[in-house]
């Protein structure tokens, strides 16, 4: 049996509860409780699972985080070899800012795949290309931005100035920002986020058509993951920024720094899963809504295996003495 057959409910309430955890400190402005509740949340609900699971992206790694840490074992079943073997990707609160500010698109995500599912990504930066279905093998990592911009505007068979570009927005993309808005393409600026923004890339109706620029490895393997389920396309590059990160990269075994990680390459899994609910409004996600008697939350699943997505809108009940609100 599959694993989306066994664990897709589970799954879906891991990230739900830890949403629902984050949504809770929603502009509150302390971006640190934001993401520790969201962690506690989903460690708790994942240990309940009958599973021998293994984190292979999560909060850091063992000296840096309390839990969820990288090679940490979770479930009920962890350790037993009879248990279900799961590698698992998270990030309990992706955007802790954008949470702790109230903004658009923080979300609570997860995806795992069969042992050796998932590339085990260091802690790092990563340049990343990503696109949808349309526009997936058009583009190069390495070409110039107008030829890449060029491509996706045929691919969509539209203008250059008809597309929008996904960036963080951080100085080191000063230059690539500059190459994106002399070859005439609008640009979406964000602060945090390029996983849902990679997400979206995937997804027409969005708005977005591709994002470029340099962000973390592990979420570069996360949207991985969605792009396998999606049909979609990332190309990566782990990047060191200096001395010391490129002694930890050989360290870890990552020698060769100009190698292209293709999709397959970031998740070759072939029972991959992937869980996303929305924390705050977003393009795809509703964030959470709480009334009186509970809550009611908004998620994105997703099986590489059954060819499936679905939006899950569910209503969680705290106080059955009090009405379910349906149209909060």
């Amino acid at each position: 049996m599959t694993l989306d057959r066994i664990l897709e409910q589970d799954f879906i309430r891991v990230t739900e509860q830890a949403a629902i955890a984050a949504a809770r400190t929603m502009g509150l402005g302390d971006r640190h409780k934001s993401d520790k509740v969201a962690v506690e949340a989903m460690r708790e609900e994942l240990d309940s699972l009958a599973i021998a699971g293994r984190i292979v992206i999560g909060e850091g790694e063992r000296d840096e985080a309390p839990m969820l840490f990288i090679g940490e074992e979770v479930g009920a079943l962890k350790g037993n070899p009879d248990g279900v073997g799961v590698d698992i990707a998270v990030d309990p609160l992706e955007g802790t800012n954008l949470c702790a500010t109230g903004a658009s698109n923080a979300t609570a995500v997860l995806a795992a795949a069969e042992r050796g599912g998932l590339l085990h990504a260091p802690d790092s930066y990563m340049q990343k290309l990503v696109v949808g279905p349309t526009a997936k093998g058009r583009l190069h990592i390495d070409a110039p931005v107008i030829e890449n911009l060029r491509a996706l505007a045929k691919a969509f068979a539209r203008d250059i100035e008809d597309l929008t570009i996904v960036v963080l927005d951080r100085p080191r993309h000063e230059q690539l920002i500059a190459d994106i808005r002399a070859a005439g393409a609008r640009i979406r600026l964000i602060g945090d986020g390029d996983l849902s923004a990679g997400i979206a890339a995937a997804v027409r109706g969005t708005g977005v058509h591709a994002v470029l620029g340099t962000g973390g490895a592990p979420e570069g393997v996360i949207t991985a993951a969605a792009m396998r389920c999606l049909g979609g396309e990332i190309q990566a590059r782990l990047v060191a920024t200096d001395e010391g990160q490129r002694s930890r990269l050989a360290a870890l075994g990552y020698h060769d720094l100009s190698k292209i990680y293709q999709t397959e390459d970031l998740a070759p899994g072939e029972q991959i899963l992937f869980s996303c609910s929305g924390v705050t409004d977003g393009e795809l996600l509703r964030g959470v809504r709480f009334f009186g008697g509970g809550s009611r939350s908004h998620t994105l699943f997703m099986s590489l295996t059954r060819k499936m997505i679905r939006f899950v809108d569910t209503i969680h009940r705290e106080d059955l003495s009090t009405p379910a609100y349906f149209d909060v």
